[in-house]
């Protein structure tokens, strides 16, 4: 079963479109929605809670579509967002009693224990918490009712390397049930390869390839040439680039037409750097 299925999902403001968007999250994987800001990736996840309403397209998660009752479904769904929305004057212990009453499946020992885990005090004000920490507390919230389906929006921001490591390794562990799946938005393109299974690119409101992580570092490659080589390149085969005084990096799809060549392994970065170039061939 798919924990997410997005087709053809379109959402207009003023200035802005998201068009057309479609992907497909298998259960149990890992998803990276990567993207520059404004691209769409906040809206795509607004649109998947039902949050906002949709123009066009259909998104269902965790088999049901979610234009009907979803209320339920969003049991089986952990949110965190770009920013931690809790009372300031509420402390850990007191938000874990309203949470014990708003979640079906909600479980105060797992709670507590990520709290430990995280370094997090049970009787501290949420107005002291740096927003590294606050950060850390709605993760675990998010994951402390038997969550299905996290979805994750900059969840990472604001922590230091060696907490977004631990942080990293929590959501793989989570991820070794089958019946659990992630979707994570982030910046941080280091922590999304090293993490995911799939990647998918949003640019300016449009998917430009949502595909598995594997397969996207096999096919794609870096071909640095001077001019005169540049010109042998079949047009067909520039999937971007960007020249330098010196040399010109190529973003290429590895093919037979291009065995003559020398080809460098791309990175996640070095491929959405490069195919958004406007320096397009």
């Amino acid at each position: 079963m798919n924990a997410l299925e997005i087709k053809n999902l379109s959402k207009s403001y003023k200035g802005f479109k998201l068009d057309n968007v479609s992907f497909t999250l298998p259960q149990g994987g890992i998803m990276g929605l990567i993207g520059e800001n404004g691209a769409g990736k906040s809206t795509t996840i607004k649109l998947i809670m039902n949050s906002i309403r949709r123009d066009s397209g259909e998104i269902t998660v965790l088999g049901k579509g979610n234009n009907t009752d979803f209320t339920r479904t969003k049991e089986d769904i952990g949110v965190v967002l770009d920013e931690a929305y809790y009372p300031e004057c509420m402390t850990p212990e007191q938000i874990n009693n309203c949470l014990k009453y708003t979640y079906r499946n909600w479980r105060e020992k797992q709670f507590f224990d990520y709290l430990e885990q995280f370094g997090l005090p049970r009787k501290k004000s949420f107005k002291e918490f740096s927003r590294g920490m606050k950060m850390k507390l709605s993760i675990a919230a998010a994951m402390s009712h038997e969550a299905k389906l996290l979805i994750l929006d900059e969840a990472t921001s604001g922590l230091d390397p060696m907490a977004r490591e631990e942080i990293l390794n929590i959501f793989y562990d989570y991820t070794r049930e089958e019946n659990h799946t992630i979707l994570i938005s982030s910046h941080i393109i280091s922590d999304l390869e090293k993490l995911c299974d799939y990647i998918t690119f949003i640019h300016k409101g449009k998917v430009l390839f949502s595909e598995e992580k594997d397969q996207l570092l096999e096919d794609y490659a870096i071909l640095r040439c001077g001019n005169e080589d540049l010109k042998k390149i079949p047009k067909e085969q520039i999937l971007g680039k960007r020249s330098s005084a010196y040399s010109t990096e190529v973003l290429v799809k590895r093919s037979k037409e291009l065995r003559e060549f020398n080809l460098d392994k791309a990175g996640v970065e070095d491929i959405i750097l490069l195919m958004t170039k406007k320096e397009v061939a």
